[in-house]
């Protein structure tokens, strides 16, 4: 199982000192971050994408980049890589790179986008978003697993004669997790392609966490993918961490408040209580993370936020300190504990180069359903996966 920090890089005034920090500060701030991430234990960073204040990081390839100069074993990933909105093209081309400066230590997060004005940004209709995720992807897919593309759909130029480079490292393309909070079309197109299922889990109840992942997983086996317990799950988590519970809520409080992800609304216990944010011990965000798996079943990926809402960095590099040298441990022991037999480790390069290279072939021409499927025009393919999710 993998642990690690993401961060959806918002700007927000400290309000406890009325200091904001600068873009500078708060993009070096990731820098430091990702360094002591990889210092304490924890496997994962992961960058948030945004094109609009109050959040600074609209290149996350670029500073991923830097960070993988700065580090040697953590893996780069992204909170939300924008399938509607960026080029397939160049998703194909800046994360193939980034494979290759990180030696493999690379997967990405593909997600919608809910910020309304970012659309038409890039040209893009926010009403078309569902058909732009599953189209963009299907292309996407083709661009890393064949050397020579042509192709036609609806949200683009056509392609022909187009090959992507640089190609994947070692023949096998980044990991890629399908995120979402709320769209159950985006748990189809994971489960439709074999690919990881992130649900953000900080804004929704258990219940809704159930009932997303349990879709993902049921889907997943239908397409021949493996049982559902097979499926390759990760969640997100929001905490905060003091030695007693009552200092925790008494510091991040007025962070709380503010917060551009969930602040001006309920309270901080009413939100606790309704979501996994957790604001205590560390062994009380122990004990809650544990209890993910009751609902969500063994899964490979846990990311913890921990650096919104003006918290200083400071205070940002204590709680991955903490969340390092005292929680990841534990949970790394207690989930190994109860893992059921057969549930498969979190994905690697490493790995899944070893598994291509065992079965003979590169992924790209593995005979599986998505090969067989994928001969279909693309359209009936994203309508196929839109109808199903929508239904379900």
């Amino acid at each position: 199982m993998q642990f690690g920090i993401f961060s959806v890089s918002d700007i927000t005034q400290d309000p406890t000192t009325g200091r904001t920090p600068t873009e500078h500060e708060r993009i070096k701030g990731w820098i430091a971050m990702a360094q002591k991430a990889e210092e304490v234990g924890l496997d994962v960073f992961a960058a948030g994408e945004h094109h609009n204040p109050p959040f600074f990081s609209s290149s996350p390839t670029t500073i991923l980049g830097h960070i993988a100069a700065k580090t040697e074993r953590l893996i780069l990933s992204t909170a939300t890589t924008l399938i509607t909105t960026n080029d397939p093209v160049k998703i194909a081309e800046d994360f193939a790179m980034l494979q290759h400066l990180a030696d493999g230590r690379v997967d990405l997060t593909l997600g919608r986008g809910n910020t309304g004005p970012v659309y038409p940004w890039f040209g893009k209709d926010i009403r078309d978003g569902i058909e732009l995720a599953i189209e963009n992807y299907a292309l996407l897919r083709k661009l890393w697993t064949e050397p020579v593309v042509n192709w036609q759909g609806k949200h683009r130029t056509p392609l022909t004669g187009y090959t992507s480079t640089p190609a994947p490292l070692d023949g096998v393309a980044p990991f890629v997790w399908h995120g979402s909070i709320r769209s159950p079309q985006i748990a189809e197109q994971a489960a439709y392609y074999g690919d990881g299922f992130f649900h953000n889990n900080i804004f929704w109840n258990k219940e809704h966490t159930q009932r997303m992942v349990r879709l993902y997983r049921s889907r997943f086996a239908h397409y021949g993918h493996g049982e559902p317990e097979q499926a390759i799950v990760g969640l997100g988590g929001q905490i905060f961490m003091k030695s007693t519970e009552r200092e925790a809520k008494e510091r991040f409080r007025p962070f709380f408040d503010v917060a551009p992800v969930y602040g001006h609304g309920p309270s901080l216990e009413e939100f606790t209580e309704a979501t996994p944010l957790t604001v205590g011990t560390p062994e009380q965000v122990i004990e809650r993370t544990l209890s993910f798996r009751d609902y969500a079943g063994d899964y490979q990926r846990q990311m913890f936020l921990v650096d919104h809402a003006g918290l200083p960095l400071e205070e940002v590099l204590e709680q991955i300190e903490i969340l390092g040298t005292e929680v990841v441990p534990v949970l790394r022991r207690e989930f190994d504990a109860v893992r059921q037999a057969g549930v498969p480790d979190a994905p690697t390069h490493a790995a899944r180069v070893a598994a291509a290279r065992e079965a003979g072939t590169q992924l790209g021409e593995q005979g599986n359903a998505w090969q067989q499927q994928s001969a279909r025009d693309d359209l009936d393919t994203g309508a196929s996966i839109a109808r199903q999710g929508a239904e379900a």
